[in-house]
């Protein structure tokens, strides 16, 4: 019997191998815009402490708050629109948006200009990120969707790893500023060059996929997005436990992001070590979600999901109750397993449950979930912080991840099909 990966529609055809050039080319496309992100991690912390001089943990983590904010509306746009224009279109919006954004990072005057970059880099991560997921979705087909959004992933932050590591480099030799964003602006000019003259539309893929379905009733397919929104977010199970730990998972981004920076910079640490442990992190987790990716799609993806939230509470701990680079670099390593077991899995949860006709939109809201956990987690981690001190806030949000683990453990139903 021919299976949905390679059978032929209008001339489509479905899975990696069959769509290997084009999938290739959006993993690359995608580790650019990691890399987008990845300027900021080592550097911005410390730009909000030595040169703006901002006591306030709060204040100093505006710039993840809106992040997080503006990327989290724009992932739920961003599935809306690559529905109805297609994806190369919001692809190349998003990397239009990203242009400005290491100039404004490179030579703003005041910490406004910093806070204005980033609601940019939200937009555009919102954009591009979630078009690229979408993207390789459609290209996979049904049977490698896990390895699918571990390549995707994998490739998104080990850019961020690597550009992390590479800014903390050129930070220590030349200043925080401006030279770490020069890499930026030329990930944002190869990341435009290639979306606009090399990356083909997707969206066929997605409807000949559709046509493969089981005969479904139009309630079923032609789903409201207030439906889609509030299936994914509260009454299917599966979708609202996944939307819940991303949320959750991106909350921990941002503690590591903004907080652990700042704490190793208390203890001591130079600006060469805190990118070191800033690169290692998603360095481990990118590089981990190509076994990961791909273990999800033969052992199934609650249990992946489960262990991977449980570990990151450990890892987070393990911070909070360290005082040294050795004992936080084996924390930023578990963190980094934790979050590979989780990150692809969860995508791979939705992919799994919502139809093709509605999936786009789908993965748009689970992603509004995810990426506002970095804003929740700005707010969170920077008020716990400024009323106690850097490691009570360290030690409530690894408290808050292990109940995530434990409610995907308990709400969660076993969604691979083979499984």
């Amino acid at each position: 019997m021919t299976t949905p990966s390679t059978t032929e529609s209008r001339g489509i055809r479905l899975g990696l191998r069959a769509n290997l050039a084009q999938f290739t080319l959006l993993v690359a496309v995608n580790a650019l815009v990691g890399g987008m992100l990845g300027q900021e991690r080592t550097v911005l912390p410390l730009l909000a402490d030595q040169v703006f001089h901002l006591a306030a943990y709060t204040s100093a983590l505006t710039y993840i708050l809106a992040f997080g904010t503006t990327k989290a509306i724009t992932n739920f746009l961003a599935g809306t629109l690559s529905d109805r224009y297609g994806r190369k279109p919001v692809l190349i919006a998003g990397w239009l948006l990203a242009l400005p954004v290491p100039a404004m990072l490179a030579w703003g005057p005041s910490w406004g200009w910093i806070v204005g970059a980033n609601v940019l880099l939200g937009v555009s991560q919102g954009l591009a990120w979630s078009t690229t997921v979408i993207m390789k979705i459609d290209l996979a087909g049904p049977e490698r969707r896990g390895l699918a959004m571990g390549f995707n992933e994998a490739a998104g932050y080990g850019a961020v790893a690597a550009t992390a590591m590479a800014t903390g480099a050129i930070a220590a030799h030349a200043g925080l500023r401006p030279e770490p964003f020069f890499l930026g602006a030329a990930y944002a000019a190869l990341g435009l060059g290639l979306s606009v003259f090399v990356v083909r539309e997707t969206r066929g893929h997605a409807l000949a996929e559709a046509a493969l379905h089981p005969q479904q009733t139009v309630a079923e397919t032609e789903l409201s997005t207030g439906r889609v929104a509030r299936r994914t977010s509260f009454t299917d199970k599966a979708l609202s436990a996944a939307s819940q730990a991303g949320m959750v998972n991106n909350l921990d981004d941002a503690l590591a992001w903004g907080i652990f920076p700042l704490l190793f910079a208390a203890h001591g640490l130079s600006i060469a070590q805190i990118g070191i442990l800033a690169a290692l992190y998603p360095a481990v987790w990118g590089a981990g979600q190509l076994l990961t990716g791909w273990w999800s799609d033969h052992i199934g993806r609650k249990h992946l999901i489960t262990t991977g939230m449980l570990l990151q509470a450990a890892a987070i701990a393990l911070v909070a109750a360290g005082t040294t680079f050795g004992i936080w670099a084996v924390a930023q390593i578990l963190l980094g397993v934790g979050t590979a077991l989780v990150y692809p899995t969860l995508l791979a949860v939705i992919g799994d449950v919502a139809h093709p006709a509605w999936r786009a939109r789908a993965v748009g809201v689970y992603r509004l979930w995810r990426d506002g956990g970095f804003a929740v987690g700005a707010l969170l981690a920077g008020a716990v912080a400024d009323i106690y001190s850097l490691t009570t806030a360290i030690w409530a949000i690894a408290a808050l991840t292990a109940a995530s683990g434990l409610l995907v453990a308990v709400r969660m139903y076993e969604t691979h099909p083979r499984t």
